[in-house]
């Protein structure tokens, strides 16, 4: 494990004009929502945390991050920090650091999380190489932290109040000394707000450093539209000032900072145009096409929507991509019979061996597993094929494609208010 902070500029103010970073944006949910918080895709007018112009998988991580290593010997740092939280989904960013820790093993890697669902997965962290780990703390009162968060969503609950920020600060606190344990470098993050934390936030200081925290930062909050604080009037810079200098009698105090995104490449402060380019490529790169399997299935009644639940559907429709844009239908293959229980749709994967994927209105959860263990994306969408079938070949959010009524949490756009827990709208 490299603990080596010199070389991180987010944890050495001296390091943060010689080695670069990149943050790999991987995490796009969060169990969390902050009343100052608008986690955004596809804007590059803004730099903020939450912000970035793409999701990657982690595979496309990696070859984003191999691409970018070439172009920048000086790499000396790899973290995620978003746009959500890590730890929402942490299959994901653990696959995510397994495929990078095994291409880069001399690399620093870090992760930015709120620390609600990370206690349980640190062990595995330290075993990938992760050294450097910062956790958001805005309050160590809960009823100062019930000001801060509109919800929280802990083990399948969805919390609001003052439980809500009781039971986020409860994980904080025990995953510091954890984290020190494992022989990691732990910064803390403070949002400050006026009004709300500006005289709490020096007890936040001492609590997490009596914890084994080594390094804080206090952040005035960025006013974000669409958010509950989007009327909050900033902190001042003598405000801030003061705070910092409470802080910084218990604590050693970061001042550098620069509100990065979470798809931020190159020297803090001074991201590279030319490096998150390689960003750019993969996600233009992106098909949900295996070689070899050029076509996809329809369910279709007149071929020309996307109509027919995979259940209820007699035969289905093939199509190939003709030309950017345009696709045409090759023919029509019959369904296996029900009755057969799963075996139907082994059966199906058989005659559809040479597709990629399976576009209906609706399907069963059983047959979309069948159907992946066979290699066949089951895909659900809704209106016209031509343009389901442009997002399935350009690699694009298949989510979007989902009928209203399939939709999971924040399906409704960006702008989604919801508490985490799905909608129906």
């Amino acid at each position: 494990m490299n603990a080596n902070a010199e070389r991180h500029p987010c944890f050495n103010h001296g390091s943060a004009g010689k080695y670069a970073r990149i943050h790999l944006p991987v995490a796009p949910e969060c169990n969390i929502q902050c009343n100052y918080c608008n986690r955004k895709c596809d804007c590059v007018n803004e730099s903020r945390p939450g912000v970035t112009s793409a999701v990657l998988s982690p595979a496309e991580a990696l070859r984003y991050l191999g691409r970018v290593k070439e172009k920048a010997p000086h790499l000396a740092v790899a973290g995620i920090a978003g746009p959500g939280d890590p730890f929402a989904d942490p299959a994901r960013t653990l696959e995510t650091l397994e495929l990078v820790h095994a291409a880069y093993p001399d690399l620093i890697f870090c992760l930015s999380t709120n620390g609600l669902n990370l206690y349980d997965h640190i062990d595995r962290l330290a075993e990938l190489g992760v050294s450097h780990v910062t956790i958001t703390v805005n309050a160590v009162d809960a009823a100062v932290g019930a000001k801060i968060y509109a919800w929280v969503r802990h083990k399948k609950r969805v919390l609001r109040g003052t439980e809500a920020a009781q039971a986020l600060l409860a994980e904080q606190l025990r995953c510091i000394p954890k984290l020190k344990a494992a022989g990691m470098l732990v910064k803390i993050n403070s949002i400050l707000l006026a009004g709300i934390n500006e005289t709490h936030i020096p007890e936040v200081a001492k609590k997490v450093k009596a914890l084994g925290a080594d390094i804080m930062n206090v952040i005035p909050v960025l006013i974000t539209e669409d958010t509950a604080f989007a009327e909050m009037m900033p902190p001042s810079s003598s405000l801030t000032d003061k705070v910092r200098a409470e802080v910084a009698q218990d604590i050693t105090l970061m001042s550098h900072c620069r509100r990065c995104r979470a798809d931020a490449v190159g020297l803090l402060g001074k991201d590279d145009p030319a490096l998150h380019a390689e960003l750019d490529r993969v996600v233009g790169e992106r098909t949900w096409i295996v070689p070899g399997r050029p076509y996809v299935a329809v369910a279709t009644h007149e071929r020309l929507l996307v109509n027919g639940h995979l259940g209820d559907a007699k035969e289905m429709h093939i199509f190939e991509r003709r030309s950017e844009g345009r696709y045409g239908c090759v023919g029509m293959r019959e369904m296996p019979l029900p009755g057969l229980g799963d075996n139907r749709w082994h059966a199906l994967a058989a005659i559809l061996r040479d597709c990629s994927a399976v576009l209906v209105s609706d399907a069963g959860a059983k047959p979309e597993e069948v159907l992946a263990e066979e290699g066949l994306l089951l895909v659900r969408g809704s209106g016209l094929i031509d343009a389901c079938l442009n997002a399935i070949y350009s690699g694009a959010d298949l989510k979007k494609l989902e009928p209203a009524h399939a939709r999971q949490c924040g399906g409704g756009g960006d702008k989604c208010g919801g508490n985490g827990m799905g909608c129906c709208a």
